[in-house]
């Protein structure tokens, strides 16, 4: 009989799923000081990795310029039995290419206004794309290179 750790691990194809069905991720860079700099983004998954867009200057990007160490974490449920995540231990990868960038942020932009994601590498919508590649064009984008992934999901306890 195996550990209780053991029993609620999601199975790699249970994390894929896991990752493809939110869109929201915790991501933990290192400050200067040492300390943690947590944020929450919206993501994409390019290539089956994390990724999301951000402004160069942004404090995470410095962060991960010094030093690439990142964690992400997606998670959910209320209660103790819901409980269900993935934590991702390795390292930032900032991609100063504008077209990955405008790929992830073709998908990303529209959740953060509250509409429906476009499928990775679908047509941007010509109405759209003057607007995105401005919006596009002060990000960078951040692909998260894990090393170690940690899953649970206390429903299969």
């Amino acid at each position: 009989m195996g550990s209780k750790r053991e029993k609620i691990k999601m199975t790699p194809d249970e994390v894929a799923a896991y990752l493809a069905g939110h869109v929201k991720v915790q991501v933990a860079t290192v400050g200067r000081d040492g300390a943690p700099h947590l944020v929450t983004m919206f993501y994409a998954l390019l290539d089956g990795k994390i990724a999301f867009t951000t402004y160069r200057a942004s404090q995470k990007v410095l962060n991960l310029r010094r030093d690439p160490t990142m964690t992400c974490l997606v998670e959910d449920g209320m209660e103790y039995g819901e409980l269900r995540g993935v934590a991702l231990y390795g390292r930032g990868r900032v991609v100063e290419d504008p077209e990955a960038t405008m790929r992830v942020g073709a998908v990303i932009g529209p959740r953060t206004a509250g509409l429906p994601a476009p499928e990775m590498d679908a047509p941007i919508d010509p109405a759209l794309a003057a607007g995105l590649e401005k919006a596009m064009a002060k990000r960078v984008l951040v692909v998260m290179e894990p090393d170690r992934i940690v899953s649970w999901d206390h429903a299969k306890a």
